[in-house]
């Protein structure tokens, strides 16, 4: 049986959308089992969509980090306010919000702490919890499962739009769950709804769940790439490329300082050949680091749906760290704070950088702290 999505129950639930003035926060992913635009399923049962409020790449599918503009949707001059525009725009404003009964989120998340659709949805919870806007998700499957938690969580003075409220790296929820564990962690007043995904359980992974493959953002073209994107997200917060602008993004690492063989060999012992391939490649990126430079280093085939990758990006950056000591670069974030620590959640694997700490005991302290929040968010999960 295929996953039933939460959109393709709306039907379901017409008393709760017809007659009210509504807000969607959404982007390209917002599409039925059938591939149809849930803007385009709202108008043809007549809703009443008064705006569309967009997260990071925006409606269309910007590249990440840029700021997209608002705009109107064609055909329709439906608004679209985008939250990732103008500095440190993220919240819809009260102005914005005026004159809306109800707000609906439905995007396709990756189930990462450090991708930053969660937290366009929370901040739009608290904004609806402020003026009393009832507030529902159109649940989602977690491409990664519910079952696997991995990752350290995350420490308050690390906290950012990519990164809060105690996550670990790889949470284990879908968006209506982290929207039931958001209001206890916030303890916040809000009208909220979860329209539940229907054949679906917490051990399915997105193959399994037999719906096609729907782009998150532009660096995640398919499903393999989101298995390496759980930790290698993290590889991309130093001077090493992590794939994007090539043909498969978090699955190739390198730069033009490394010695491809040197690297390979440091990082062949703490590979497990039957849950990933290995081998040397030389590629050259079309965008971010090292445009048109032959970068040198490696790539990787997950042949395990359920691998944690996490362990092994962090051993690609300590073997680049220790092998290039002259080359190798963290890369700092606005404030001047390092991108490494916002992504992993503490300054810990900076003094593994630095040598100053055991990289196996930091995983092992990483273990222990995904334990303790798989144990204390059971209470707020809908699937078993």
């Amino acid at each position: 049986m295929r996953t039933v999505l939460g959109l393709d129950r709306i039907g379901e639930y017409d008393r709760l959308f017809t007659g009210k003035r509504i807000g969607l926060i959404t982007n390209y992913s917002g599409v039925d089992s059938s591939w149809n635009l849930n803007i385009d399923l709202f108008l043809k049962k007549g809703y009443q969509l008064v705006k569309l409020f967009t997260p990071e790449h925006g409606l269309f599918g910007s590249g990440a980090g840029e700021a997209v503009a608002n705009a109107a949707f064609p055909g329709s001059n439906i608004p679209i306010i985008s939250l990732f525009g103008e500095k440190d725009k993220q919240r819809p404003s009260k102005e914005e919000l005026e004159g809306i009964d109800l707000l609906i989120y439905d995007i396709q998340d990756v189930g990462l702490r450090y991708y930053t659709y969660i937290y366009t949805m929370t901040y739009c919870m608290e904004a609806a919890a402020e003026l009393g806007i009832q507030f529902i998700v159109l649940d989602r499957p977690n491409p990664l499962g519910n079952r696997i938690i991995a990752g350290g969580v995350i420490e308050p003075d690390c906290a950012s739009f990519i990164g809060d409220y105690g996550l670990p790296m790889r949470y284990g929820m879908t968006p209506g769950e982290v929207g039931n564990y958001f209001i206890a962690y916030r303890n916040l007043s809000l009208d909220y709804m979860v329209i539940k995904l229907k054949e679906y359980g917490r051990d399915m992974l997105f193959p399994q769940t037999r719906q096609p493959w729907n782009v998150p953002s532009p660096a995640l073209p398919d499903f393999t790439c989101t298995i390496c994107y759980s930790g290698g997200c993290a590889v991309g917060a130093s001077n090493i490329s992590e794939g994007r602008g090539t043909p498969h993004p978090f699955l190739t690492y390198g730069a033009p300082y490394i010695d491809m063989d040197e690297f390979y060999e440091a990082l062949l012992p703490w590979v497990d050949r039957e849950k990933l391939l290995i081998r040397k490649k030389a590629f050259t990126p079309s965008e971010r680091k090292y445009i048109g430079e032959i970068c040198y280093g490696i790539e990787l085939m997950p042949l395990c749906d359920t691998y944690d990758f996490i362990p092994l990006s962090m051993r690609i950056l300590k073997a680049a760290a220790d092998l290039y000591p002259n080359d190798f670069e963290l890369v700092k974030a606005a404030d001047g704070q390092m991108h490494i620590s916002r992504v992993t959640g503490s300054h810990e694997m900076e003094r593994v950088l630095e040598g100053k700490k055991d990289l196996d005991s930091l995983l092992t302290e990483w273990d222990a702290q995904s334990k303790v929040f798989a144990e204390a968010t059971e209470q707020y999960r809908i699937y078993r």
